[in-house]
């Protein structure tokens, strides 16, 4: 079958080959790509310090080898003579706050329902003040029966004693026997002892009425009230209350065997409770003379007077004055650590670094104390001491010492 096409003059046919255009994109883009990846490569070049590349080169030989001969250049290093300095040698430890002498406080009494409590947590009493008082109406009538029977005792005596008296005067005249002056004699005693029996009994009971009232052993602050009113206590009921003698603290701190060797009686601490920006000066008042086999850890106690920020069972940090020393102090960042202990390095003669193994005492604010391992006249490596190895050569540039 023949198809026969015809155009009209102001008609117009665009032929577009789709291949052809996408094959043209993509070579756009790839080189879009090359001339930023070139446009990069020549801004970094230019803009890169003219050492870079011989340092880079330097420290890689250095790594290797330790030396730099050859070809890198010697790292340059800043370093100190830090001297000895007179510092103070501070030991820091933590503990738990307590009562100096916490006293409990129990019914020294028989017992009772309890009629009243007159003191809570947080009050100061004086010694012998009266804490709680409990029920004694069974005693209030004991006590009268008891002054009754020495008024009875009483009254036999007096007749005895009179007995005696009229048998006495008869004797003479032989109306009484000597025999039975004895007899009345020895009535007379035992009713003078009745009286002095009647008069234990009721001097007894007395005094256990008084023991019905529970009083502080001594003037302090009241810590903790275990007590209610209507509650029936018993004989000898232990921690009724308890008592903080005086209102004296003290923090328990826990330190290690080689700190605790350094403490002493008597010396200044600063104790802080946790969440307090305020400082407790206070005293060590005793050490421990034993250490714990299990934390291998000894008890520090440091006397605090009472304040309102401490509360026993509660946490604080102390740190203890023990004296002045004379040692090198370096700056924290010229003290390095690793498996094998505290190190620095220094630069000796041939301007090598050189590592060194000390031990660090008071570590602060203004740096930290050098115990041993330096004498104060070498030459320290301040900060670059993580980048150097042993036998690196370096060119030290020195630094003044700080006062």
């Amino acid at each position: 079958m023949n198809r026969e096409t015809r155009l009209q003059r102001d008609e117009t046919i665009v032929v577009v080959d789709g291949a052809r255009r996408r094959r043209n994109l993509i070579i756009a883009v790839l080189v879009g790509v090359a001339v930023l990846a070139a446009a990069w490569f020549l801004f970094n070049r230019q803009n890169a310090p003219a050492g870079d590349q011989p340092a880079a080169a330097g420290a890689a030989k250095g790594a290797s080898g330790g030396r730099g001969a050859g070809g890198g250049q010697a790292p340059t290093v800043t370093v100190i003579v830090p001297g000895r300095s007179q510092v103070a040698r501070i030991i820091t430890a933590s503990g738990a706050l307590a009562a100096r002498r916490d006293q409990p406080i129990g019914a020294a009494g028989q017992g009772g329902r309890v009629t009243a409590v007159l003191v809570d947590a947080g009050t100061w009493v004086r010694a012998g003040q009266v804490l709680a008082t409990v029920d004694r109406s069974v005693q209030v009538q004991t006590t009268a029966q008891l002054a009754a029977a020495v008024e009875s005792a009483r009254a036999n005596a007096a007749l005895a004693q009179n007995e005696y008296d009229r048998s006495a005067s008869l004797v003479g005249r032989g109306f009484v026997s000597k025999a039975d002056l004895d007899r009345k004699k020895a009535a007379r005693d035992q009713a003078n002892a009745q009286v002095r029996v009647a008069q234990a009994q009721l001097g007894a009971t007395r005094a256990g009425i008084g023991l019905l009232d529970i009083r502080a052993p001594s003037a302090g602050l009241i810590l903790q009230r275990n007590l209610e009113v209507g509650q029936v206590i018993g004989a000898g009921s232990q921690s009724l209350f308890r008592l903080a003698r005086g209102g004296e603290m003290e923090m328990r701190a826990q330190l290690s065997q080689q700190d605790l060797a350094a403490i002493r009686v008597g010396m200044p601490a600063s104790v802080t409770p946790i969440g307090s920006t305020s400082n407790v000066s206070g005293s060590v008042w005793q050490v421990s003379p034993v250490i714990d086999p299990q934390s291998r850890q000894g008890e520090v106690r440091i006397a605090i007077p009472y304040s309102s920020g401490i509360r026993p069972g509660g946490f604080a940090e102390a740190r203890i004055s023990t004296g002045a020393t004379t040692a090198p102090l370096l700056p924290q960042s010229a003290v390095l650590s690793d498996n094998d202990g505290n190190y620095v390095y220094i630069v000796n003669e041939k301007n090598e670094a050189e590592r060194r193994n000390v031990k660090v005492g008071t570590v602060d604010e203004s740096g930290a104390t050098i115990l041993s391992g330096l004498t104060g006249q070498e030459a320290v490596v301040l900060s670059a001491g993580p980048f150097l190895n042993p036998g690196q050569k370096v060119n030290p540039k020195r630094q003044a010492a700080a006062n």
